[in-house]
C-alpha cells in the first residue's frame, strides 16, 4: 500500500479531511529544486484538527475523490 505524509488544511466535511502533501525534486534540465503540492480527501475517523501532520494509506474507493485513509498524526 502507498503511504503519504501532509498536513491537514481543512475537516469541514463529515468524516473527511483534505490533506496536502508537498514534494520536491530535482528540474531534469535546471537542476533547480522544484517544489509542488497536491491535495488528497482522506476518510477521518480519529478526528484530526486543522495543521496536523497525517500519515494517511492507500485504500479502497470510499466515495468518488476518497481513496485514502488516515491512519497516524505526528
Amino acid at each position: 500500500m502507498k503511504q503519504l505524509t501532509g498536513v491537514v488544511i481543512s475537516t469541514k466535511m463529515a468524516k473527511t479531511a483534505v490533506v496536502r502533501v508537498d514534494r520536491s525534486f530535482r528540474h531534469p534540465r535546471y537542476s533547480k529544486i522544484v517544489k509542488r503540492s497536491k491535495n488528497y480527501l482522506a476518510h477521518d475517523e480519529k478526528g484530526v484538527a486543522v495543521g496536523d501532520k497525517v500519515t494517511m494509506r492507500e485504500s479502497r474507493p470510499l466515495s468518488r475523490r476518497k481513496r485514502w485513509r488516515i491512519y497516524g498524526t505526528t
